[in-house]
């Protein structure tokens, strides 16, 4: 059975995997990501080739926040990681000795979702990842969509309210200035602030600075209505953009990932009626099933090192 090395690449840290056939990590390792472009290679290459002289590996995958070009061997635009618009996979590959391929990080992670999570067996999916900001993922007919320059399904960013809240894209208005885990905060934030969640303020120490989305989290696991309430509030703009990509995109199924995710049925249960209310010709066609993802925060890494696989291959 062939291995290859997955390696997601976030702002704060870089989580790299030895990944086999089946999609199951044999091994692991993590360091932070360095602020500049010659640092985040050299942590990535430590990195590779730890894991490299544990095992025999074929190719390595880099899933990456940013936009990769449409040769799969460069980022040329991330708000949040120095990549620098670099050959990226041509010097990464010169210095572990092994194939190097990039992919957008959503994308990986929606592959691996499709390949052997909470999609596996769908011909036609979406992943919506719900994390600090919005990322989307397509297979289209069973393949990856990547569309014709590579950055596709940047979904986070379709113009949600013209003239809205700015987003760090630097447009104004962004889906997920208002649907992800950032909004989830900002609105818990506010709601300690004015006083209509009172035991989220206590639970941050008087502090309305202080609430996190793991906080509101945590107060609807307990069945306190501020949380429930909170993720309710978030669940209808979160609903109408998946309804508006449905319209265009008609997937089987939607995968609801990222970090926000780990709220659960929290956060799924009051999406799935925001999107059929939101759904054009609701009552005559069936609504996409909207499922939890299955592979957590390895989804990226483990979708990375399967296509370095199958290219390689």
């Amino acid at each position: 059975m062939s291995l290859a090395i997955g390696v997601d690449v976030g702002g704060t840290k870089i989580a790299a995997g030895v990944v086999d056939e089946s999609g199951l990590v044999v091994d692991q390792e993590r360091v932070r990501t360095p602020g500049d472009s010659e640092g985040l290679r050299a942590a990535i290459t430590v990195i590779v080739n730890e894991l490299k002289s544990r095992h025999d590996v074929i190719a390595v995958g880099l899933g990456a926040a940013g936009f990769v070009n449409a040769e799969r061997t460069s980022v040329f635009f991330s708000a949040h990681v120095a990549f620098s618009n670099a050959p990226t996979a041509e010097i990464l590959a010169d210095a572990v000795g092994l194939p190097v391929r990039i992919e957008n990080d959503a994308n990986a992670a929606a592959w691996a979702e499709n390949a052997f999570g909470a999609g596996r067996g769908e011909r036609d999916q979406l992943l919506v990842a719900v994390g600090t900001g919005i990322g989307g993922g397509l297979i289209l007919d069973g393949e990856l969509y990547r569309g014709g320059r590579g950055v596709a399904a940047e979904i986070g960013h379709i113009n949600y309210v013209p003239g809205g809240r700015r987003c760090q894209c630097g447009r104004d208005g962004c889906w997920e200035e208002y649907a992800s885990g950032n909004a989830l905060q900002r609105m818990g934030r506010e709601a300690a602030a004015d006083g209509s969640a009172p035991t989220l303020l206590a639970r941050a120490d008087g502090d309305p600075s202080a609430v996190t989305g793991t906080l509101i989290t945590e107060l609807a696991r307990e069945g306190h209505a501020e949380g429930i309430g909170l993720f309710e509030r978030l669940a209808e703009p979160l609903g109408t953009g998946i309804a508006s990509l449905v319209a265009v995109l008609d997937p089987n199924v939607v995968v609801v990932g990222g970090g926000v995710s780990d709220a659960g049925e929290f956060l799924l249960g009051p999406t799935r009626p925001a999107v059929e209310r939101e759904l054009s010709g609701r009552g005559h066609r069936e609504p996409p099933e909207i499922r939890l993802a299955a592979l957590g925060n390895d989804a990226g890494l483990i979708g990375a090192a399967d296509l370095a696989r199958r290219s390689a291959s």
